[in-house]
């Protein structure tokens, strides 16, 4: 499809409604729907929203929130498990405190973990709706370019709406080998754990993507004996190589097992367990896997061949960088355009969206300025060029590294794993790209995003107060030694 490279107007062929005010329909309520949703209602569109399972959709309700929940439970007793040397003793043992010395109630954990993902999903109702936009439950279908049907669980159609813009975010789902079907009590997707009332013994998580390792440093902070099974040589294969070695010296210590080289070829249970076949013959026995082996997208009967909707052979909608597909006036956001697995992102096309459909001049999706994390321990963010890409010489770029450790903030901590990363085009000193691997990576990341975003170069950044001691006094101080390394 067309890509367009700068601030874009919109469609000038677009119709009103009777009424006047242009018709929105929304098909999907996820971040890029409910967004949209938003930006559509506060730019005076009649919009109407349809979503068959929650506002807020997986990424509320089974996925990002509840992961997260999850995750901020294991990161408590990480940190206490390493505080031994801070001087933090058990007060009856006198040892070192951890998953050893504390129990956790994986039925409490899972029980805040649901409570927090419904309130999150009725705040955003709630929110939708204060905002004047119609919220239909059920399942939405093109039966046209500018028609969408709204189908109860029995697929009996409720209601037929015009539209003069239609968005399509109808999200993804886990994928499963068909020789390991999820059963929701021993064989899990991630949308399941957080049924689990007990924690597992021996969790077998199958995948070393993102969903994976995350899952993995999590059930094994939480106390769980853990066994990643990787089909790569790496965890985390197309993250900074760099990353993936600190996580993977950090699985090491923490006695995660990492089966590189390996690959799943099914799961059954067996007794009160399972057993996960390998592509070698091999078997390993568990009490629980994790099936985390990426998404599809929800794309199936949803009547794009019928209109016309360009679809890509992964099934995935084919759109352009303001979200729109190959048929006037339909646009697609969030994971069922396969253009980046993220909630913000997601949320980001359905406001390009609904900005370029009504009217509003916009800047595209532009992926060098995506930032992203990843919530093991410790954290993960990345964003713009990495050191590959200035290996492999599609970009020119200094890189800089600087160790965690010696920043006096991380000292006091007791942090020992994890770095920054810098890379700036020779010359100009622009910051071109980051990587953070540290604890609330995830919130560190911003300061280079911005540096990215808007250009910004090394020295500007490294001129720039940061507070003594902080984590982000490394950001400023790895870019004062690409200052310096650059001018050599």
């Amino acid at each position: 499809m067309s890509d367009p490279s700068t601030a874009l107007p919109s469609d000038p062929h677009r119709v009103t409604s009777a009424g006047g005010s242009t018709r929105v329909v929304i098909v999907g309520g996820g971040p890029g729907g409910y967004e949209a949703a938003l930006a559509a209602a506060r730019l005076g569109a009649d919009t109407v929203l349809i979503e068959e399972r929650g506002v807020g959709g997986a990424a509320v309700l089974t996925d990002v929130v509840p992961s997260k929940t999850l995750i901020a439970t294991a990161d408590v007793l990480d940190v206490v498990g390493t505080s031994q040397e801070l001087g933090i003793r058990d007060a009856d043992s006198g040892s070192a405190p951890g998953a050893g010395t504390l129990d956790v109630d994986l039925g409490a954990v899972n029980e805040r973990v649901q409570r927090l993902a419904a309130a999150q999903s009725e705040d955003i109702r709630s929110s939708v709706r204060d905002a004047g936009v119609r919220i239909l439950e059920g399942r939405g279908r093109l039966t046209g370019p500018s028609e969408v049907e709204v189908l109860d669980a029995d697929g009996a159609r409720t209601e037929k709406l015009g539209a003069d813009v239609i968005l399509l975010a109808v999200g993804a789902r886990p994928r499963e080998l068909e020789s390991a079907p999820s059963d929701g009590e021993r064989i899990l997707s991630w949308t399941q754990l957080y049924a689990l009332d007990r924690l597992p013994e021996h969790l077998i998580v199958v995948g070393s993507g993102v969903t994976g390792a995350e899952f993995a440093s999590a059930y094994r902070a939480l106390g769980s004996e853990v066994t990643l099974v990787s089909s790569r040589e790496k965890v985390l294969p197309g993250t900074d190589v760099d990353a993936a070695d600190v996580l993977e010296d950090a699985f090491a210590r923490r006695g995660v097992h990492v089966r590189s080289r390996s690959r799943a070829a099914s799961a059954r249970r067996e007794g009160d367990g399972v057993v996960v076949g390998l592509t070698s013959g091999e078997e390993i026995a568990g009490s629980h896997v994790l099936m985390a082996l990426g998404g599809i997208p929800w794309t199936a009967d949803l009547g794009l061949e019928e209109v016309g909707v360009r679809v890509k052979d992964s099934g995935h909608i084919d759109t352009d960088r303001v979200s729109r597909t190959s048929v006037r006036g339909i646009y697609a956001a969030g994971d069922c355009t396969g253009v980046y697995p993220l909630a913000s992102v997601a949320a980001m096309q359905g406001r390009i969206a609904m900005h370029h459909a009504l009217g509003e001049a916009v800047s595209p999706l532009i992926s060098a300025q995506v930032s992203s994390a990843i919530f093991t321990s410790p954290e993960i963010a990345v964003v713009g060029v990495s050191e590959q890409d200035v290996k492999d010489g599609v970009v020119a770029g200094e890189v800089l590294t600087l160790a965690l450790d010696t920043n006096p903030r991380a000292k006091m901590q007791g942090l020992t794993e994890g770095f920054v990363k810098l890379v700036v085009r020779p010359g100009s000193h622009t910051v071109l790209g980051a990587v953070v691997v540290s604890p609330r990576a995830s919130e560190l990341i911003l300061p280079y995003t911005l540096a990215v975003a808007h250009r910004l170069t090394a020295d500007q950044v490294a001129g720039t107060s940061t507070v003594y001691p902080s984590l982000t006094g490394s950001l400023a101080e790895v870019a004062r030694r690409a200052t310096i390394t650059v001018a050599r």
